[in-house]
């Protein structure tokens, strides 16, 4: 499953993720917070980060962001942890 989450935080919704049993094959972060980010790297090294969400815009198969363009095809999952 390729997922993007939007204001990630620590990325508790990896943990629920895996805790169901759902395999993450790609899994893109929008987070700004560092201690947020690294506790993540900590717990998912693979996560991608992609910085700020006011950035991010997706379109034919590419995520835009402020970290670059991914070529990541479809998305299956878009989470947001909100407020953040």
């Amino acid at each position: 499953m390729k997922v993007l989450s939007l204001c990630d935080g620590m990325s508790c919704g990896r943990l629920a993720l895996e805790r169901c049993g759902i395999p993450v094959e790609e899994y893109y972060a929008s987070e700004i917070k560092d201690i947020a980010i690294k506790v993540t790297l900590d717990n998912y090294p693979d996560t991608i980060e992609i910085g700020d969400v006011r950035y991010v815009s997706y379109k034919d198969g590419k995520l835009h962001t402020e970290k670059g363009v991914f070529n990541v095809g479809k998305i299956d999952l878009v989470m947001f942890g909100s407020p953040c």
